[in-house]
């Protein structure tokens, strides 16, 4: 019988834990090129909307293999589907429904960029934006680093109170909603940069020496929410897919800022075949572009983890 989980069955805080430790096996996997991830592929379907796939899994002695495909047409409910078999017998080990999965999958790749890239002293977040994004990408960071307290900032006054009522609860940590940019980055050793703004909305000015930077939301010349200047300021500067900026429709937000040809590969920098943080004074940033066939690999450990609570 096929596992089935859905939204309600990933609640469980312990599961970003599950997410980040299997995330950071398909890492190593992807330096050791036994991580299958081709970029996102992208079905039209006239004026309604795309049906996006990805596809992707893990060779080795367990080897894994799956997709998920989510759909971006107008409504006001969204959905997204996530297979997972095993590669050597040709089970199906489950299906996760629901959009829970690929933030946890998100956030758990923020926890990562977060556990490699910013100072081990790093106490204090500043988070802008507070919507789903925001909160599993606080957590994750909550779960690889003792933090003391978070300042989170948004547009909408009533998000980001409800955000940090919401995660001062679930993380047992410090959370206070700010009333501009500057007050929740200011003294931030990390930032995690979550909006769906299409112009800037910090730059290498607004942030302090050592810092390190998550961005999640868009990043392609046709709108990114960091100025290029904080690029320009970090010694260090990742991507979880270098195929996934180079596929983009429009051009990563990089391009031609003589910037990008300095961007790392964050497998590479967790399996230490590249250079991650030399100092504490350095700046370092993230580029969170979404990582093909991850999905799979957190879907496998989470059905491990819950065993069969629904069934087809």
């Amino acid at each position: 019988m096929t596992k089935i989980l859905r939204d309600a069955d990933l609640v469980d805080s312990a599961l970003m834990g599950v997410a980040i430790d299997a995330l950071e096996t398909a890492f190593l996997a992807k330096a050791g090129n036994r991580l299958v991830s081709p970029p996102r592929h992208h079905v039209s379907f006239s004026d309604q909307g795309d049906l996006v796939f990805t596809v992707g899994g893990i060779l080795g002695d367990k080897p894994l293999a799956g997709f998920r495909v989510y759909e971006t047409f107008d409504g006001v409910e969204h959905s997204q589907i996530v297979a997972v078999w095993s590669a050597d017998d040709a089970r199906l080990k489950g299906i996760i429904l629901g959009e829970r999965l690929g933030n946890l999958r998100t956030g758990a790749i923020g926890g990562l960029a977060v556990r490699y890239l910013s100072a081990p002293s790093a106490r204090i977040v500043g988070i802008l934006g507070s919507g789903a994004q925001a909160r599993t990408q606080l957590a994750a960071a909550a779960a690889v680093r003792k933090l003391d307290r978070a300042r989170v900032y948004s547009r909408n006054e009533k998000n980001r109170a409800a955000f940090a009522s919401e995660m001062q609860h679930a993380l047992g940590l410090e959370v206070e909603p700010v009333g501009s940019v500057a007050e929740a980055v200011e003294a931030a050793d990390i930032v995690i940069c979550a909006t769906t703004s299409q112009t800037p909305v910090i730059h290498a000015r607004d942030l302090k020496p050592g810092v390190h930077v998550n961005t999640v939301g868009p990043k392609t010349l046709q709108g990114y929410e960091l100025g290029l200047d904080i690029a320009d300021a970090a010694a260090v500067i990742a991507t979880d897919s270098p195929e996934q900026t180079r596929a983009y429709a429009s051009p990563f937000f990089l391009a031609g800022s003589g910037s990008e040809d300095r961007m790392a590969d964050l497998a590479d920098i967790i399996a230490g075949k590249a250079a991650g943080r030399g100092s504490p004074g350095e700046t370092t940033l993230f580029c969170s572009a979404g990582l093909a066939g991850t999905e799979v690999v957190v879907a496998s450990a989470i059905l491990d983890r819950l065993g069969c609570r629904r069934r087809l």
